[in-house]
């Protein structure tokens, strides 16, 4: 630099014109060397020109405050933003004592566990992830509530009260026709039918339904002489008819058969009396009578012996056959 001075020597004074030059070497942020060289031209001859070179110790108090927060940008991870001496002069917008750089949730006071999120439901979901932020649910279901317990949280159920699938939107599955076999797996869902047949009616019994049909039908029993049942009968007589109404396509003989005690035409029209009382119980209970077609055939076709008890009891039956 260039300055202008006025230097005394004995009580002998004159004006000079300086120029300086200077150097700082910084060992530290703080404290450095300072080197100076400066020229003097006096004015007076009787004050001689000289060179003046000075070397010493530099020493900074204080430092820079950027963002004015009291924090000296040497020691400010946030320089430029005003925060608090407690972060190293970092921000902490919303006062949960989690700096914002660290905060997954800046403007809204949280939680450390949440990573400074709020839980307003407190059900373990922070808000930032909980789809049901202001109702208590479960953090399998992103903290929505699921009432049923079916898996399928209320908001996306259909049926928040009844348990059902998530593949059906939460409800259960329907059986409309009550056979059985779920609406979505039945081909015949407005018509009861069996599993075996996807749910659509059989349209004739196998050889194995008609056996259980008249084994059913063979243990039929009827007062003496009469076409009146037994009191025992009745179940068996529910048993049968629920066979029925498994395959209402299908037509069936009702045929009676007797011993051979008594005259043919009696036998006969007591074979036919009892046939037909089976057909009318059956009426009665819910299959259609035009299914249904009685036959007697009194003693003509035994398939055991009349000279015995036994064979005899065998002989008296009611037998089931498709028509």
């Amino acid at each position: 630099g260039v300055g202008g001075g006025y230097t005394w020597i004995d009580e002998i004074g004159a004006g000079t014109v300086n120029g300086t030059v200077g150097l700082n070497y910084w060992f530290t942020e703080n404290i450095g060397l300072s080197l100076q060289s400066s020229y003097k031209h006096a004015f007076e001859d009787y004050l001689a020109k000289h060179f003046q070179h000075t070397a010493g110790i530099a020493i900074k108090f204080g430092g820079k405050d950027t963002d004015k927060d009291g924090v000296y940008d040497k020691d400010d991870a946030c320089p430029d933003v005003p925060g608090l001496a407690a972060f190293n002069g970092c921000p902490d917008a919303d006062g949960d004592g989690i700096e914002d750089s660290k905060d997954d949730c800046p403007n809204e006071a949280g939680l450390a566990e949440f990573n400074g999120c709020p839980d307003t439901d407190g059900d373990g979901v922070a808000d930032n992830k909980d789809a049901c932020p202001t109702v208590a649910g479960l953090k399998a279901l992103n903290g929505c509530p699921d009432a049923d317990g079916d898996g399928v949280a209320d908001k996306d159920d259909e049926c928040p009260s009844e348990a059902g699938p998530a593949a059906n939107k939460g409800c259960p599955w329907k059986d409309s026709d009550g056979d059985g076999v779920l609406d979505k797996d039945d081909k015949c869902p407005n018509e009861a039918g069996t599993v075996a047949n996807n749910g659509c009616p059989e349209v004739k019994p196998t050889a194995e339904v008609m056996k259980t049909l008249n084994e059913y039908a063979r243990t039929i029993l009827f007062d003496t002489g009469k076409s009146t049942f037994k009191k025992e009968s009745l179940q068996t007589l529910a048993s049968m008819q629920a066979i029925f109404k498994e395959y209402p396509k299908a037509d069936f003989y009702i045929d009676g058969h007797t011993d051979s005690v008594g005259s043919d035409k009696s036998n006969k029209l007591l074979s036919e009396r009892r046939a037909n009382a089976v057909r009318d119980w059956l009426i009665a209970n819910g299959i259609d009578k035009d299914r249904l077609t009685a036959r007697g055939f009194g003693e003509e076709n035994p398939i055991d012996s009349n000279k015995t008890a036994a064979g005899r009891t065998n002989n008296r039956r009611v037998e089931v056959k498709l028509r």
